[in-house]
Parts: structure tokens; C-alpha cells; sequence
């Protein structure tokens, strides 16, 4: 049973990010500014927040879970997955910054918004976010599939 609420969890926590990321993506836009940078922001927060919790629930999967450790930790297609999880979170790191750094301007210029040019930079990155982690399900459903092993 716990194998099982740990599976629920995980992919729910996982399609909690995947929708955090695409509404972050869809309010960095030219003119963002008040509002939409406070719900930027909060947007921000929570994606931090889920992914702790994905990282939580997913080791809880490795090391309680019915498959077992071994069944993970000796599987590259895993290691793939957990490495295309750590580049999303360093390329997220780069938008955060933006964020706050908008987030605090505002609040000394409520009319601030960021420039085109920023904000274009700011959504290279959220692409490139969203392109990676568009591999973890495809790694997923590989090691669910027996490969890697």
C-alpha cells in the first residue's frame, strides 16, 4: 500500500510541476509588471516547493518502495532521469533570480516592468526548462519497461 500512495504522490507532484512551469512560461511575457509579477513570484515559490517535495517522495520510492533500491540505483535509464531533474532545477535557477530582482523593483516602481530583451532571455531559459524536462517521463517509462537494467 505505501508503494502505492508513494507512486500517486509522485506523479501528481510531477504534473503539478509540469503545470507550475507552463503558467510561469505563460506569465513571463513582454509588459509583465504588478500583479503579474506577484503571481510570478508566487508561481516561482511553489515550483521550488514541489520540486523539494518530488525529490522527497521520489527517494522515498527508491529506498521504501516494492521494486527496492537495487532496482534504481543500478539503473542508468534512473541516473538519466535524475540527471535530466537536476538540469530543470539548474536552469530554473537563472528565471528565479530575474524574478525576485523584478519582483523587488517593483515594489520601489510599481510601474516597473522588465525589458523585452530581459524577458526574452528569462523564456530561452523557461524553454529550455520545459524541453528537459520533457525527458524525465520518456526515462520514467523506460525503467518502468525494464530498460537500463
Amino acid at each position: 500500500m505505501l508503494d502505492l500512495v508513494l507512486a500517486i504522490l509522485h506523479h501528481l507532484l510531477i504534473l503539478s510541476l509540469a503545470g507550475l512551469m507552463m503558467a510561469g512560461f505563460v506569465l513571463v511575457r513582454p509588459g509583465v509588471s504588478g500583479a503579474g509579477l506577484r503571481t510570478l513570484g508566487g508561481i516561482d515559490a511553489s515550483y521550488g516547493g514541489t520540486a523539494t517535495l518530488i525529490l522527497v517522495v521520489g527517494f522515498s520510492r527508491v529506498f521504501l518502495g516494492a521494486k527496492g533500491a537495487d532496482f534504481y540505483l543500478h539503473n542508468p535509464v534512473f541516473w538519466a532521469k535524475i540527471a535530466a531533474f537536476a538540469a530543470v532545477g539548474l536552469l530554473s535557477i537563472a528565471p528565479t533570480i530575474a524574478i525576485l530582482k523584478w519582483r523587488r523593483q517593483a515594489k520601489v516602481d510599481p510601474a516597473f516592468a522588465p525589458s523585452d530583451a530581459e524577458v526574452a532571455k528569462v523564456r530561452k531559459v523557461m524553454l529550455a526548462e520545459l524541453l528537459v524536462f520533457a525527458l524525465i517521463p520518456v526515462f520514467a517509462a523506460a525503467m518502468a519497461r525494464g530498460y537500463g537494467l
